[in-house]
């Protein structure tokens, strides 16, 4: 299946305003795929290099001027793959476009690339920033019709859409895929580049997180459960966080007194990884756990949607500590939008709390029937 991703056209436009592409995303999302297809649709023939090869990082380890132009020659464009691996990045891409006029570079890698700069952030004001994800339903509307959409639901539900699912023909051949994807690659950067050394804890506590899609987290309850302390797990958490694999909702407070705000929400970016964590392949008419999933899903759906047409979207979920709550508060340019998730056909009115203190927030119950408007909006 060949597939067109929405980055690459974000990318195309900054090619030429020397200016750092960051590309970010977790291992196995198509970053080294998209790079060819950015090669193919642009005149300018790019220098494209690999961190991870030792050569490759030798090459970038003397950090002068002379050197850099001595690499990039004549070159307008540089790419480099797997940035995080060369030490030092960030400061190596600022004297780059600092120094070498007309020069644009798009180097990619997981975001442990940025937590590799531990001096700060040198490229503040010279980069763009761009999150690469598994596909999403966004990218394949491009590619499939309504009736494939509907088609292939279930399976998407249930094992997610990271790209190279989409050549694989048989359910077996996905779930190995997924299994070795969780164990071989997942954790990579952050085993790697954090100096972690129990990566067991790390997939420990994925598993536990896994479980608790959609429902409040508390991260002592995290800590009893995993036998490490509670700065651990909120560091773990952290790096989770930023290497893409999971996401956060907190609390949403107009500092009303009945409104929950310390607690958090944590979700995948991806069912496929949520269920091969938890060994659970079953489709959804043989499942318990389908509300979970199905708030999961337009979750990271919707959120790819914004990402991807550059909309600056924050997310939360807000209760009353009388337990009245609502799934998602998305707020954009101070407006606010309620929804709640129903896999079923059940209905819910807007909570007597929430609709008597935000009476001009509209209130939506997201279903089968109409997923497909909310994570496609703009």
């Amino acid at each position: 299946m060949i597939l067109k991703r929405i980055t690459t056209d974000l990318l195309h436009k900054r090619i030429g305003q020397n200016k750092v592409l960051l590309l970010f995303g977790t291992r196995r999302t198509g970053k080294t795929w998209l790079l060819k297809q950015l090669k193919l649709s642009i005149e300018t023939k790019p220098l494209h290099f690999n961190g991870e090869d030792g050569d490759v990082q030798l090459l970038f380890s003397k950090r002068t001027i002379a050197n850099y132009k001595r690499i990039i020659g004549k070159s307008t464009l540089l790419i480099i793959d797997e940035a995080q691996a060369i030490p030092d990045i960030g400061k190596v891409l600022k004297l780059m476009i600092d120094e070498i006029e007309e020069l644009t570079i798009i180097a990619t890698g997981s975001s442990a690339f940025d937590l590799s700069n531990k001096a700060g952030d040198p490229l503040t004001g010279r980069s763009y920033t761009y999150h690469l994800y598994p596909i999403a339903q966004l990218e394949l509307q491009e590619t499939e019709n309504l009736l494939e959409t509907q088609q292939h639901f279930d399976e998407r539900l249930i094992y997610g859409s990271y790209p190279e699912l989409f050549n694989l023909e048989t359910l077996e051949e996905k779930a190995v895929y997924l299994k070795e994807l969780v164990n071989a690659y997942l954790l990579k950067d952050i085993l790697m580049y954090e100096d972690i050394k129990n990566s067991s804890k790390v997939k420990d506590l994925l598993k536990l997180l896994a479980y608790q899609v959609g429902s409040e987290v508390s991260t002592n309850e995290l800590s009893r459960q995993l036998g490490i302390s509670k700065n651990t797990v909120e560091r773990y958490l952290d790096l989770l966080e930023k290497v893409d694999i999971i996401f956060k909702l907190g609390g949403y407070s107009n500092n009303l007194r009945k409104e929950v705000t310390k607690s958090s929400k944590w979700y995948f970016f991806d069912n496929g990884i949520r269920n091969t964590l938890i060994n659970d392949m079953r489709l959804p008419h043989e499942r318990q756990d389908m509300g979970a999933l199905w708030e999961n899903y337009c979750l990271y759906e919707r959120m790819k949607t914004n990402a991807y047409h550059q909309l600056e979207t924050e997310y939360f979920f807000w209760r009353t500590y009388d337990q009245q709550e609502i799934d998602l508060i998305e707020v954009r340019e101070g407006r606010l939008l309620a929804l709640d998730f129903k896999w079923g056909n059940g209905r819910k009115k807007v909570p007597v709390f929430f609709a008597k203190n935000y009476p001009d927030v509209p209130f939506e119950v997201i279903n089968q029937d109409n997923y497909l408007t909310f994570i496609l909006a703009e």
